[in-house]
């Protein structure tokens, strides 16, 4: 096998990863059962490389700002480290594979979604290894394609992905051109959804093969033929050529953020998790001699901008409230920091900084960022954004608004390549010149994911926000109307399509469904609909049980249980969330199939009358649950197998 003939196999099998890509674990459709199978097995892959006991070690996917991190915690005989960097690809990856003793105990460096089995306003329960350790989303497609190219380096060689004599493309080239640009507005919308990867996938249901429908958008994006190119175009491009690119989105993203370069530094992460502990390192670092400073957040928060403030050394952490909309209640917020900062009610405390998310991962509501910030910066603190939920969906406007610091993660962007975002305003970040140095070399590493991100916000500026915000807004209106009708379902947050706060409402629609527990829901959904969603608490804790009304007492109950019955799933809530790719027709669906469900048209009666109407009788449950087992298997076997042609040719060759 020769190079060329290396980047086509290791592309090939990404490409299969991404036709059945989600977010991994707690989803409940084919997807996210495949990307967590595959997820998984990179890790074994990585410990059958390096001839490593998984009894013994666990491998724990890092950048490598995080790796240092981590490592400095550990004696250097107790870990193994490999480098996507190391063999030739542009990935941004270290995995460490670290003797399971050996792991730091306590409260991990970097906190945020995924790191907790559980939390409430005074305590958390952490995760165990490796969750503990891998805050936010990971790289997932980057991790796949990082154990796909081991595998294929063992036989074929170390240099394998090393010195491509490909021929060299200007960044601009990868960036701005492609099949799509002769098209704009709505028709490049109707055109980029052809060419969703993985969208003629069909997997088994009750009612035979059916295509997969991914109502799972908040947790992470698809994505497009367009963004897949310029990431592979970009692996193949020598380091020149990727630090052009790398320079040309981060001018893309200023564009897109309105944060214009003379005002605002960009730093590539891994995700917004990332981005945002970075700010909380830094404020815990600014000294404060003559006050006692309060950060404060809100109840809506995601726990990667949730957490971080907690472990800020010397500061302390309040939290203002929401309405049942989950709507921040602006006179408070204005209260409150007239208390602390103006007339001093609560001595030498002051309110340095309010974090509040751009838009709710679980009730989909968007706050008013121009009034937030008008009154934050009244008071004298300053203002972070939390933009994952955002950025996809609509403008952002950094210097109009007046945000101090804004974070996203691209994998919401229709980029899942292990790319994040953090804009701050120059001068604001209090890391010495080493620090810096380590993390934007550390993000920057990732050329492949800059790329699609870069790639990804070009096509969605061209087709305009206003016209997604607007055809998003139109399905969300034909989900609430069609929920609402279905027996026993219970919505939560704006519910009505017609009252003055539709406006402030997303894509994304949280219930629950009388007599049913929300992972069933969900499996039924994936069983007889094909549809992909997720359940849980969606790393939310503290809002998912202001709205289920948990009280202090259930909390401490639910805390004992994790504590003697580690592995039980708490029930949370079921949440659907839309993005560029759904239609009207897969709306309807799920309203069709959760219909059904609520109905209760699964019974054994049922089905004899499909037969007696000469429909299609609905398959078994057991037979449908094997048959998605032999689904994962066989997506898994096709990424990480190598084609027989290929070892033919290999060995005719050898």
């Amino acid at each position: 096998m020769n190079k060329t003939e290396a980047f086509a196999e290791l592309e090939r099998g990404v490409h299969a990863a991404l036709e059945t890509y989600s977010n991994v674990h707690r989803g409940s459709g084919h997807n996210s059962m495949v990307s967590t199978h595959l997820f998984e097995q990179a890790r074994e892959i990585i410990l059958e490389y390096l001839g490593l006991d998984k009894s013994r070690y666990i491998v724990i996917f890092c950048t490598p700002a995080r790796a240092a991190a981590l490592t400095a915690q550990l004696d250097p005989e107790s870990y193994h480290s490999l480098s996507s960097r190391d063999i030739g690809l542009p990935l941004g990856l270290r995995a460490l594979a670290v003797r399971k003793k050996a792991l730091p105990k306590g409260t991990p460096f970097q906190t945020g979604g995924g790191t907790t089995k559980l939390i409430a306003p005074g305590w958390v329960m952490w995760a165990g290894a490796p969750d503990r350790f891998e805050a936010g989303t990971p790289a997932i497609i980057n991790i796949i394609a990082f154990a796909k190219a081991l595998q294929m380096i063992r036989p074929y060689g170390q240099d394998i992905f090393k010195d491509l004599n490909a021929e060299t493309e200007e960044a601009g080239e990868i960036l701005f051109h492609n099949e799509l640009e002769k098209y704009a507005g709505r028709e490049l919308l109707d055109e980029l959804r052809q060419t969703h990867i993985g969208r003629n996938v069909n997997v088994p249901t009750m009612e035979g093969a059916i295509p997969y429908i991914n109502l799972d958008n908040a947790a992470s994006t698809p994505t497009f033929t367009s963004v897949w190119n310029a990431v592979c175009q970009t692996w193949r491009q020598p380091e020149r050529v990727q630090k052009e690119i790398i320079h040309e989105v981060r001018s893309i993203c200023a564009g897109a953020l309105g944060a214009p370069p003379d005002a605002y530094d960009l730093i590539f992460t891994s995700n917004t998790t990332e981005a945002i502990n970075l700010v909380a390192e830094s404020i815990g670092r600014e000294p404060d001699q003559d006050t006692e400073p309060v950060l404060l957040s809100t109840l809506l928060e995601h726990s990667s901008n949730d957490l971080p403030w907690r472990m800020v050394p010397r500061h302390s952490l309040i939290r203002l409230s929401i309405d049942d909309d989950g709507v921040i209640d602006l006179k408070e917020l204005d209260s409150l920091l007239n208390a602390y900062n103006k007339e001093s009610v609560y001595g030498k405390k002051r309110i340095k900084l309010v974090a509040v998310s751009g838009c709710s991962n679980v009730l989909g509501i968007y706050n008013d960022l121009m009034e937030v910030s008008r009154i934050v910066h009244q008071y004298g603190a300053r203002l972070l954004v939390d933009a994952a939920q955002l950025i996809a969906h609509r403008k952002a406007e950094m210097e109009k608004c007046g945000i101090d610091y804004l974070a996203f993660s691209a994998h919401k962007v229709y980029a899942p390549f292990g790319c994040g975002v953090l804009v701050v305003k120059k001068g604001l970040l209090n890391s010495n010149s080493t620090e810096l140095e380590l993390i934007q070399t550390s993000g920057e590493e990732n050329a492949g994911g800059i790329a699609a991100l870069g790639k990804a916000l070009v096509l969605l500026q061209r087709i305009g926000m206003d016209v997604i915000r607007g055809e998003e807004q139109a399905l969300t209106r034909r989900a609430l109307l069609g929920l609402a009708q279905i027996p026993g379902l219970r919505m939560y947050g704006i519910k009505d399509p017609d009252s003055e706060r539709f406006a402030q409402k997303g894509g994304v629609i949280v219930f629950s469904l009388k007599g049913i527990m929300p992972d069933r829901l969900a499996g039924e959904l994936a069983m007889r609909g094909g549809i992909g969603v997720r359940y849980g608490c969606h790393c939310a804790h503290l809002l998912v049980k202001h709205i289920l009304h948990v009280g202090h007492g259930l909390e401490s109950f639910q805390h004992i249980l994790l504590t003697f019955f580690p592995m039980i799933n708490l029930p949370g809530i079921l949440r659907v969330s839309i993005g560029i790719e759904n239609r009207e027709a897969e709306v309807d669906t799920l309203i069709n199939v959760l219909d059904k469900i609520a109905r209760k048209k699964e019974t054994s009666e049922d089905r004899r009358s499909a037969s007696d109407n000469n429909e299609t009788p609905l398959l078994p449950r057991t037979v449908v649950k094997q048959q998605m087992k032999d689904f994962v298997r066989d997506a898994a076997m096709n990424v990480y197998s190598i084609p027989a042609d290929i070892l033919k040719s290999q060995q005719q060759s050898t």
